[in-house]
């Protein structure tokens, strides 16, 4: 792909202009006094580059707060005009892409469900066929490394230049602490895949909740992404679509003051050592094992709750000796040594026991 790096904002409204690239503005555009009030409070903290707001938000099921429409780019031109922030909104098709660029909206994002639709792609990248904007993808919904590449290189190949990608976490069936599973992993193998590319952190969506976005973004940042979008509401108790997620202006801009941007070893050259893409990849399958072994402590709990409604004993031995001598044998033929894994499962199953044992003497 041909890249263009220089995705710097058309002013710099950043305190530190060495920072990473921030994208922040609302959820969803749900009058010209919200927009307006939440750009001014974001534009005095100094710490944004670009004001975003959804304009049209495809939903799961019919009859919820779909977006305002068009008049939403009337108040983004107000919002561009009044505080000389540039504008950032999300396209579903060619006919958003055609309107966003007719108001002078400065990026256009692709969403994850569309990005995981090629027609849908295609049509926006053949209206805005060498049209001087930014683009940002978003990845698919389901964790598909190449139709997130495949999207990418449908936009770049029509000329668009000012790319970038952005990880907002991929759709998951079981339960996890996350509305959307970070997978951290694809995002590394797309950074290994295409290096000239850059990867922007949506941390509002992989976190679902407000309390928890703060900790994505700086794990953004420690796996050296080149910035940050994040849902920032003046009122978040009353906004019509993500509310759980969005912040305050004012938390925005003390999470961001807070954030650490780490040093960049002399050693790097703009992509990834070795050893830290190693080191990554650790921290991130190490996310994924404590998110299964809470998930399995869950479920140890409902089985306690199981054997106090039905009378049974906590420790149920030929269930454990089962559990042992399978585990054991698939650690053995996956090349980890036998006693690595009997220890590593006694630890889990004193844990589990003990779980249940507290839910057996629980009083009523």
């Amino acid at each position: 792909m041909k890249i263009d790096l220089n995705l710097s904002p058309i002013e710099n409204h950043l305190e530190n202009p060495n920072w990473p690239i921030l994208i922040a503005g609302p959820c969803s555009a749900e009058s010209e006094e919200q927009m307006l009030d939440t750009a001014y409070r974001l534009k005095a903290s100094k710490r944004v580059s670009y004001f975003r707001a959804g304009i049209w938000k495809p939903r799961t099921r019919p009859g919820s707060f779909e977006g305002v429409g068009e008049i939403g780019l009337e108040w983004m031109r107000t919002v561009k005009r009044e505080t000389g922030l540039p504008t950032a909104c999300e396209v579903a098709n060619a006919e958003h892409a055609r309107l966003a660029i007719e108001y002078g909206v400065d990026v256009l994002w692709v969403g994850a469900r569309t990005s995981a639709n090629p027609f849908s792609v295609q049509e926006i990248a053949d209206c805005i066929r060498g049209c001087p904007v930014t683009v940002l993808v978003k990845n698919p919904v389901n964790p598909d490394l190449q139709l997130w590449i495949g999207a990418l290189e449908r936009i770049n190949r029509a000329g668009i230049t000012r790319l970038a990608a952005i990880h907002r976490g991929f759709s998951a069936y079981e339960k996890t602490p996350f509305r959307n599973a970070p997978l951290w992993n694809i995002a590394i193998e797309l950074k290994t895949t295409c290096p000239e590319l850059p990867i922007i952190c949506d941390p509002s969506h992989i976190a679902g909740v407000r309390e928890l976005v703060p900790l994505i973004a700086q794990k953004a940042l420690d796996l050296d992404m080149h910035g940050l979008m994040v849902e920032v509401h003046d009122n978040p108790a009353v906004a019509k679509s993500d509310a759980a997620q969005q912040l305050l202006p004012a938390d925005y801009a003390r999470m961001i003051y807070d954030l650490r941007l780490r040093e960049v070893s002399p050693a790097k050259t703009g992509t990834l050592s070795r050893l830290d893409a190693y080191r990554q990849e650790i921290d991130t399958l190490d996310d994924g094992i404590m998110q299964q072994l809470a998930q399995r402590m869950e479920l140890s709990r409902e089985i306690g709750r199981y054997k106090k409604e039905n009378n049974l004993m906590v420790l149920q031995l030929s269930r454990w000796e089962e559990i042992l001598h399978n585990r054991v044998a698939m650690g053995r033929a996956m090349g980890m040594g036998d006693g690595f894994v009997k220890k590593f499962l006694e630890l889990v199953h004193e844990e589990s026991i003990n779980l249940q044992a507290e839910i057996m003497n629980e009083k009523p």
